[in-house]
């Protein structure tokens, strides 16, 4: 019985287990009051099962300000960099975050804070 629980709390465990995506480096431009962000990312993709599948722009509140989807698994190509162009950010925030997810664990909870100049 007691491996069937564990087996059973592994099974409900694995996404949770499963290894977040890094956010390795930001780049951040800004042209008139649109931002671009050059996001470099690695995460151990081992292809459609699990694989890092988008990131996105926080402002401190946590609200969405832009979202890049990734449409498919990396795995030759670690880390990456995609781009996101159009966001715009409200003149009063000086500070942006940048959340990575993954198709297995979602959004991860770590997130890099990213100064506003």
């Amino acid at each position: 019985m007691k491996k069937h629980v564990f087996a059973a709390i592994l099974a409900f465990a694995g996404p949770a287990l499963a290894d977040a995506p890094v956010i390795e480096n930001v780049a951040v431009n800004k042209s008139g009051d649109i931002w671009r962000f050059d996001v470099t990312l690695s995460h151990k993709d081992t292809g459609w099962e699990d694989y890092a599948d988008g990131w996105r722009v926080l402002d401190p509140e946590g609200r969405e300000l832009g979202v890049r989807k990734l449409a498919h698994p990396h795995v030759e190509e670690q880390p990456f960099t995609r781009s996101l162009s159009g966001v715009r950010i409200p003149q009063d925030v000086t500070e942006v975050g940048i959340q990575a997810s993954d198709s297995r664990g979602g959004w991860s909870s770590p997130i890099t804070r990213i100064k506003l100049r």
